[in-house]
């Protein structure tokens, strides 16, 4: 399904092929499988709050889509074209996860509950001058700069 043709900062232009919905699904997958070995409908319901009917009619459109490989009743695997696409998404997560928490003090939850919401919109040049911009932020071997300090003391972040 397209969603639509987003620009990056330079006009470029991209198009996300996947639903927010159907990225949400390949990145819970990819953090299930991750976590505990293997993602089996019943987790997935759980982890995404959706009924398991809702599940397994996602997991059959991307079974169909060649995303992922599930047998009835087993385990659901991210094939590499639907890894690609979760390691995508949890990369765009991450970013945003790490700038809403460290750069503007944002609590882990509300952080965690934005990234997830953001993440289906961020073109890949955003994503990646987030990244870039967080990492020189961050890691600099004097530790957090003097400016971050200032803002985040503002808030008593």
């Amino acid at each position: 399904m397209m969603t639509g043709t987003q620009h990056g900062s330079g006009g470029e232009s991209y198009v996300r092929s996947h639903s927010p919905n159907m990225e949400d699904y390949l990145e819970a997958i990819r953090v299930l499988t991750d976590e505990h070995g293997v993602a089996r409908v019943t987790q997935l319901s759980d982890a995404l709050q959706v009924s398991k009917p809702s599940v397994t009619a996602a997991v059959g459109k991307l079974a169909s889509e060649g995303l992922v490989t599930h047998e009835r009743y087993g385990s659901v695997e991210l094939t590499q074209r639907g890894s690609a696409i979760a390691d995508d998404v949890w990369r765009r997560h991450e970013a945003l996860s790490v700038f809403l928490t460290e750069i503007l003090g944002v609590s882990e939850e509300t952080a965690q509950a934005d990234a997830c919401k953001l993440e289906h919109h961020l073109s890949p040049v955003s994503t990646e001058r987030l990244r870039r911009f967080v990492d020189y932020a961050l890691g600099g071997e004097a530790g957090r700069p003097a400016w971050l300090k200032e803002f985040s003391a503002q808030d008593g972040g």
